[in-house]
């Protein structure tokens, strides 16, 4: 009769867990949607953010399905930006008429020179530029909801040199969703979770 020795039987359930681990693992990374939150921050530590009391927030790169996501971010970011009262955000309509002025190519990604100049016509500290990586629902085993993901940059306006990048994700499909075929979040709370997220790694 095979015996099975203390060494054996060891070595058994050092591969099981490994094996259980692994498993974990494989799982996790074909779940799409997965609920995340990115902790990438850059800050130049050398920049004085007390100095930034205007801001401009400037159109958004739009990398989603949606083609409304950009405008639909930047409103309620603009909205929740101001409600904080720490940095006074220029009027859209004053940039739009700074950002023709200037004679920007590409609003979402100004040039140094560009910055400097639009800085210099609104008379503001720095502009807020961003992307949008993801907007809108996703789907995956009989479960929906709604994600967002999206980053934003902080560029100084004398320079035109960024001083500060974050990144969030919000939403998507979490475990109980997918056991019980269950929706997230409606794609408004989202947006507003990952801008309040943001704005808090920005504040902070």
């Amino acid at each position: 009769m095979y015996k099975i020795t203390p060494k054996k039987m060891k070595n058994i359930v050092r591969f099981k867990h490994a094996a259980y681990i692994c498993a974990a693992m494989l799982v996790f990374a074909a779940l799409p949607g997965c609920a995340f939150r990115s902790a990438d921050v850059f800050r130049d530590a050398n920049m004085d953010f007390g100095a930034i009391r205007t801001v401009a927030v400037m159109p958004f790169a739009n990398f989603s399905k949606d083609i409304q996501a950009s405008e639909r971010v930047r409103d309620v970011l603009v909205t929740d930006l101001m409600a904080t009262g720490s940095v006074y955000v220029v009027p859209t309509g004053e940039l739009s008429r700074g950002i023709i002025s200037a004679g920007l190519a590409n609003p979402t990604i100004p040039s140094i020179d560009e910055v400097i100049k639009l800085c210099r016509i609104l008379k503001a500290d720095a502009l807020l530029t961003g992307s949008i990586r993801e907007y809108g629902e996703v789907r995956s085993a009989g479960a929906t909801a709604e994600v967002i993901s999206l980053s934003l940059q902080t560029i100084e306006g004398q320079s035109g040199r960024i001083v500060w990048s974050a990144s969030t994700t919000q939403g998507g499909i979490g475990l109980k969703d997918r056991m019980l075929g269950g929706g997230g979040r409606p794609i408004n709370d989202t947006t507003e979770k990952a801008v309040q997220d943001v704005i808090g790694k920005l504040l902070n």
